[in-house]
């Protein structure tokens, strides 16, 4: 059994069995528990659950959006992705805009935009306004920087909780930080990676290991560290919010890792209020009965992985993107209602 979907099983059977009865906001009522903790190797595949089929293109339409800022519905509903429309038809909005959510957050705190009365006037004679925005602090390129010449930081953090601004947003973040932690790999660490990457074997060879250090550091540009990343959540819908959120930021991981030439190597998730909808219950059942596959493998588009290496993060997540799972195959998906 792949370890991901062993973990996940094991939570909605410890919520099925011990969790306490709870009402909440969407008035649905919940099973819910208090404090839990995923992990993941990411050596043992993408942790992509395979007990029930996943939406893969919206779980990375989702995570692009974020990365770009965007905080507007529009991109999501051209790339037929409608995981925010209940939340945004909630609100009664009708621009399209869902406030200052994740994609603010992390690309732009802070920011806002300022608008002044100008000597122009419209088509009637009434004088225009000029809205002017004013750049916050981009999280996500920080970080990025910070990985680059200070890997050993214990402040490579992201927040989505600005408290701030939590009223003007269709829906708090449930996912609201997150933090990298790197470790400086081995030389045989890094050796296993030259010949799995590259095929090259030194003692066919008869390289000397330094030899062998000065190719991976000079011609091979093999990575000399690991990167982890813990993400922590106030609240989880653990049917159908949790597994979304745990390929979410395994992909941010593998994201990140490209853009400072790490490997990927634990993914954390913090997990606070964790729930199983009343209306979830019996398909959390049929899940719990399902046995897993062996996990796919993450494939990105070369494309993408040369603009995020030659042009930054916000050529690569702007232009045309796909990710592709490699021997990904799973069981059946399992309907649920949405509740918001």
């Amino acid at each position: 059994m792949n370890n991901i979907d062993r973990q996940y099983k094991e939570l909605l059977d410890h919520i099925l069995h011990f969790g306490v009865d709870k009402q909440d906001r969407t008035g649905t009522g919940t099973k819910s528990v208090f404090g839990w903790q995923i992990r993941h190797n990411m050596k043992e595949g993408f942790p992509v659950l395979t007990t029930k089929k996943m939406a893969w293109k919206s779980i990375v339409t989702e995570l692009l959006w974020f990365l770009r800022g965007d905080t507007n519905i529009k991109f999501l509903h051209d790339n037929n992705c409608h995981i925010w429309d209940g939340d945004y038809e909630k609100s009664g909005r009708t621009n399209g805009e869902l406030g200052p959510i994740y994609g603010k957050q992390w690309r732009n705190w802070g920011g806002w935009v300022e608008t002044k009365l100008t000597q122009e006037k419209d088509e009637n004679g009434y004088l225009l306004y000029k809205f002017i925005p004013h750049k916050g602090v981009d999280q996500i390129q920080n970080l990025i920087n910070e990985l680059k010449t200070n890997p050993d930081s214990r402040r490579l953090m992201v927040s989505a909780w600005n408290v701030g601004e939590l009223d003007q947003m269709v829906l708090p973040p449930c996912h609201y930080g997150f933090q990298v932690y790197t470790r400086v790999l081995s030389l045989e660490e890094r050796m296993d990676l030259s010949r799995e990457k590259r095929r090259v074997y030194w003692d066919w060879q008869n390289w000397s290991l330094e030899d062998m250090e000065w190719k991976m550091n000079n011609e091979w540009n093999t990575p000399t560290r690991a990167i982890s990343l813990m993400w922590n959540q106030r609240s989880v819908d653990t049917f159908l919010g949790l597994p979304f959120n745990i390929a979410s930021y395994a992909l941010l991981l593998e994201i990140l890792a490209k853009a400072v030439n790490m490997v990927p190597e634990e993914l954390i998730g913090n997990l606070g209020d964790t729930h199983l909808y009343l209306n979830h219950i019996e398909q959390a059942k049929e899940q719990c009965l399902r046995n897993p596959y062996k996990l796919p493998k993450l494939i990105m588009n070369p494309i993408f992985l040369a603009n995020l290496e030659h042009k930054g993060l916000d050529e690569a997540v702007n232009g045309q993107v796909n990710f592709e799972l490699e021997n990904y195959q799973s069981h059946p998906a399992i309907k649920a209602p949405l509740s918001n």
